[in-house]
């Protein structure tokens, strides 16, 4: 089981990275941003026909998935080298209080499982 700092670490990262990221592209697919900096874009993502619109989406979920596996990573390589970079949480550097700190996301009971507003396949829960 994680350390209490690792798990608030994890919680943040999976609430306002990567379920903010799907939320995102949802809200884009639904044209439902107002801001201006969005529309082109919205207009144009609602032109692709839903096959392709899904393709779309999986590839932002695998994009956001890799992102954050391999930052995880880096600060578990940069803690192994001595590097100087590190992660503290409450006091604990989260690389020496977790086993495989680039891993945690993706277990059984990992952070995208107790944490996430969307499921390892990025369908949202409950509803």
């Amino acid at each position: 089981m994680a350390q209490p700092a690792v798990d608030k670490f994890g919680a943040l990262l999976i609430r306002q990275l990567r379920d903010n990221a799907i939320d995102h592209f949802d809200r884009l697919a639904a044209q439902q941003h107002k801001a201006p900096a969005f529309l082109d874009l919205q207009r144009r993502l609602s032109e692709l026909p839903d096959d392709v619109q899904a393709v779309v989406r999986d590839c932002v979920l695998s994009s956001v998935d890799t992102g954050l596996h391999d930052f995880l990573f880096g600060l578990v390589e940069s803690h192994d080298a001595d590097d100087g970079i590190a992660v503290i949480v409450d006091g604990t550097n989260i690389a020496d209080a977790s086993d495989g700190l680039h891993s945690e996301q993706f277990t059984d009971d990992g952070w995208v499982a107790r944490f996430g507003a969307f499921d390892e396949n990025g369908v949202a829960r409950g509803g």
